[in-house]
């Protein structure tokens, strides 16, 4: 009672703050990338980059990520004000920082994503990635795709058409309509007319987009469907790669493609990289199946596996599958549900994959070719790698928990997120800086995890040594 207190005696020993000045503190700021880590000789000193980093993670960790709301903390938060050091940076010092160093934000999020490997916490080496579409700053009203664009011209034609025909019946009747309606029509057609020249002007300017769309508030924003049926948002696709043991981030990417299709082996490479285990097993939904895929993770030693689509509509037309014919590698040939043989008839190129096309003569004479096709002929195609997929498959069907072990993994953690995030998601624009924001919210997320796995003093510890 006799002594001042000291900002220190406010800051607990297992406070994160602790954890996140520790693990700024022995990073190699110059390395990575940091603008003004290192003062000019003249001029008054920027605020160090360190502390801004700090701040950052701090607020990413506290779900506080807007730079206002960060300022305002600095100066009343007891944690933000000895982490800091009784620094109070204003929003746009703030707000520059996250903008001007993107790629030294999103290395710093790798640098503790390695941290975890050198604490062997990815000892398992299986991992579950998955893709969620996360809202950009851009309203839907903001974006336009030739379908939106040609609804909304019928719309305002129609709208037009109504007024004119006011105006109309105002010319044949005067007395019908008084004259402050027909000013206000007028000034209505001509509100309508100029949306219209907009409208056209943006349509060119989708015509030279090489996806067909024009987003205005963050041009790299794109319209992309979500689960629900007649449901989309107009985003970016995240893609994440999180260990099955942990449930730690190891991998993630920021996208504005609207499918997972071409997602799988980049993911999966980037994991194994970040892992650096001998093997890697991968485990995704049906919306990443893609042949050249899963052969590109398997020439880089991953095993990867995928549930196959069934995107055929014999089934449901009461018809056989493809999977009730049977390939006989030696003879390179398929036995048919009749028995017969289905030999290779020619090989061809479609959608950049190299087909074999199979068939038997015995179809038109078969007595069950009404169960079996409408067409001459059952033709039948084989991709020159379809063993790959085989094998894929075959390691799937012996791992029947493999698609709960996805969900368990990757779903929790895509939920959290969003939580933390809030109904707007993303708050910055352009894919460069929305990717930087990503990486803000993966490195609190797995400072968060290690934190519960760990506790913040052992963590200091083992980062110090």
């Amino acid at each position: 009672m006799l002594l001042p207190d000291t900002l220190d005696d406010y800051v607990a020993e297992d406070n994160p703050a602790r954890a996140i000045e520790a693990f700024v503190g022995q990073l190699d700021l110059m390395n990575l990338g940091f603008e003004s880590a290192e003062p000019k000789a003249t001029g008054r000193p920027g605020y160090h980059p360190a502390t801004l980093l700090k701040l950052y993670i701090y607020g990413y960790l506290n779900r506080i990520q807007s730079s206002r709301r960060l300022e305002r903390e600095a100066q009343r938060n007891l944690e933000l004000i000895w982490l800091c050091g009784r620094l109070t940076p204003d929003f746009k010092t703030i707000a520059d920082f996250r903008k001007d160093n993107g790629p030294a934000i999103r290395r710093v999020c790798r640098e503790f994503v390695l941290l975890c490997r050198k604490l062997d916490l990815f000892s398992e080496a299986i991992v579950a990635i998955d893709g969620s579409k996360f809202k950009a700053v851009n309203n839907r009203d903001k974006n336009f795709t030739d379908r939106k664009l040609q609804a909304r011209l019928a719309q305002l034609e129609e709208s037009v058409g109504h007024y004119l025909d006011e105006l109309d019946r105002a010319d044949r009747q005067p007395t019908a309509v008084n004259e402050g309606r027909v000013t206000r029509l007028k000034e209505k057609i001509a509100g309508l007319k100029a949306k219209m020249k907009e409208l056209k002007e943006i349509g060119e300017d989708m015509q030279i987009a090489p996806d067909g769309q024009v987003s205005q508030t963050d041009p790299d924003a794109r319209s992309m469907a979500t689960s629900g049926r007649g449901t989309g948002v107009v985003g970016y696709n995240v893609q994440i790669a999180v260990d099955a043991k942990h449930h730690l981030l190891v991998a993630h990417e920021v996208t504005n493609l609207g499918h997972d299709r071409t997602q799988l082996a980049p993911m999966a490479e980037q994991a194994k990289g970040i892992i650096d285990q001998g093997r890697l097993t991968v485990v995704a939904d049906r919306g990443y199946f893609s042949g050249p895929q899963i052969k590109a993770c398997e020439v880089q030693g991953i095993e990867a596996l995928v549930p196959k689509p069934d995107t055929s509509g014999n089934k449901a037309a009461g018809r056989f599958g493809r999977q009730e014919f049977i390939y006989d590698v030696a003879k390179d040939e398929y036995l048919c549900p009749a028995g017969q043989r289905a030999i290779r008839r020619f090989t061809t190129v479609e959608h950049g994959l190299t087909l074999h096309k199979y068939w038997t003569s015995a179809c038109s004479r078969c007595a069950i070719k009404s169960q079996c096709t409408t067409n001459d002929y059952r033709r039948i195609s084989r991709w020159e790698h379809e063993h790959v997929l085989e094998r894929m498959l075959a390691r799937l069907a012996q791992t029947p928990e493999a698609m709960k072990i996805r969900r368990r993994t990757v779903e929790h953690v895509f939920g959290t997120l969003k939580s933390w995030m809030g109904s707007t998601h993303f708050l910055t624009k352009t894919l460069p800086r929305v990717s930087t924001e990503m990486s803000l919210h993966v490195l609190a997320y797995n400072l968060k995890r290690i934190m519960k796995i760990f506790g913040v003093q052992p963590l200091i510890r083992a980062m110090a040594g």
